[in-house]
């Protein structure tokens, strides 16, 4: 059975791990992307053959920074892809920032708007926006984004919806919906480990496939105790 930590377990074994030394945030994030680019392709196999269009959501925090990783790891591959940023790009924590300049020499960053969100029946939708630090509903707008994403996605078979470490508008921790409209996903991406959300039954039903990948943490940091689970797991410096 897989590891499940809590999003304050999480961001204490990331934590310890950087401050050892072992690992930079700008390393984990990079690993992060890679893991969410891998399990995309390892999903749809048909991707990989012909590049594609995506459209990337990225928010305020970490979970925006490991978006542009993926941006830039699709853009790499030949994909057409558009990146949006939630949020004034200038406070965005330091690795974040850093991925965002990183795509800026890529592709154009367009701000978050009305009508920002544009997907159509072949578009591969990224959820970046604040994964496991979420703890507010999504607002007016993104609530209006989110159910025009899940309409687009829920009629076409060639439009999918790909949320990192968790659906937008979802509790990590209690797997509680925050507010009255969520994001929804074919496959979410974690990291080290599931979160309980993960297991719960109406989070569930926004995760789609939940796939963890590892980058590379250690299962437990020196005198921590986190998790509440035993097996294999996987991390990332995710959440807002």
């Amino acid at each position: 059975m897989s590891q499940v930590l809590t999003a304050d377990e999480m961001r204490r074994l990331e934590r310890a791990y950087m401050d050892s030394g072992a690992v930079t945030g700008l390393e984990l994030m990079e690993r992060a992307g890679r893991g969410v680019t891998q399990a995309i392709f390892e999903m749809w196999p048909e991707l990989a053959e012909a590049p594609g269009r995506a459209l990337v959501l990225c928010g305020p925090g970490n979970n925006g920074g490991d978006g542009y990783v993926v941006a830039r790891l699709l853009a790499a591959r030949g994909w057409d892809v558009a990146a949006v940023q939630f949020g004034d790009p200038a406070k965005l924590p330091p690795d974040a920032g850093a991925n965002h300049l990183a795509w800026a020499d890529i592709g154009p960053v367009r701000p978050y708007g009305p009508s920002a969100i544009i997907i159509d029946e072949k578009t591969l939708f990224i959820d970046a926006l604040f994964g496991i630090g979420q703890t507010r509903p999504l607002g007016a707008a993104l609530e209006g984004d989110a159910a025009h994403v899940a309409l687009v996605c829920g009629i076409s078979p060639t439009a999918h919806a790909v949320a990192i470490d968790i659906p937008s508008g979802v509790n990590s921790d209690t797997g509680d919906c925050l507010g009255d409209f969520q994001l929804f996903a074919d496959l979410t991406v974690t990291f080290h480990a599931l979160k309980p959300c993960h297991q719960r039954a109406e989070a569930k039903k926004r995760c789609g496939k939940v796939v963890v990948k590892d980058i590379g943490l250690p299962h437990a940091a020196p005198g921590s105790q986190t998790g509440s689970g035993t097996g294999n797991g996987s991390g990332s410096g995710t959440g807002i």
